[in-house]
């Protein structure tokens, strides 16, 4: 009988994505007691928001865990950060979903159109404080996983990117008219308590939307 551990898609020390959470560090790879069998875990360690997971081997594939991205997939990715902008919903409330499904595929092309799109709706218009947010949690992922394909520091991968997006905002952005009256809004006083654990939250759409509108309700009453 052999005493060897069992082959696993991921080896200890190996950095991989977790869709939504980011980079992690495999720190080690353990079986675990659960219920009444044992469950071989990788035990990850996610830097960006600082905390330690036990993920099944069986079901990080499912879970959307993946390796690094070749230097030809960032490069990829880099490339579609400065293409031409296309059209967006101007309905906050559909682009913050088709975004969200966007960044949960774990896809690091998907990623790029995310930050893309996002930075330049921001130049139209100031985004809702849910979308500034996803808008900055997408960055950190793509910077976070094109560091590491490319060889880079961080703030060399953020400096192409920016200048992949000032390039391309100098180009006539498509639109279509006309701006939704649920994304005219001010948005600054928004008070919300933010979890600590996941790097972009998975909260309902029914919930942003009542706390968004609930904010278009306040500032009507200022004026």
């Amino acid at each position: 009988m052999s005493n060897q551990p069992p082959k696993t898609a991921f080896a200890m020390n190996e950095r991989i994505v977790y869709p939504l959470q980011g980079v992690g560090h495999i720190q080690a790879i353990e079986e675990r007691p659960f219920r009444d069998k044992t469950i071989l875990y990788y035990i990850i360690y996610l830097e960006v928001s600082d905390m330690t997971v036990m993920i099944p081997v069986d079901k990080a594939e499912e879970i959307g865990i993946r390796a690094i991205v070749s230097r030809k997939q960032a490069e990829n990715a880099l490339d579609i950060v400065g293409q031409e902008n296309e059209a967006a919903p101007t309905d906050w409330k559909m682009r913050y979903q088709m975004n969200q499904e966007l960044l949960k595929k774990g896809d690091v092309s998907d990623t790029a159109l995310v930050v893309r799109t996002l930075y330049h709706r921001s130049k139209l218009k100031e985004l809702p404080i849910m979308e500034r947010k996803l808008y900055d949690s997408a960055k950190k992922l793509l910077v976070d996983e094109i560091s590491l394909s490319l060889g880079l520091e961080k703030p060399e991968v953020e400096k192409i990117i920016h200048t992949k997006l000032e390039a391309e905002s100098n180009r006539p952005v498509k639109e279509t008219p006309p701006i939704d009256e649920a994304d005219d809004f001010e948005d600054e006083t928004f008070d919300e308590e933010v979890e600590e654990t996941p790097v972009v939250e998975e909260r309902s759409l029914d919930d942003i939307v009542e706390e968004e509108e609930e904010l278009d309700d306040s500032d009507d009453e200022d004026e």
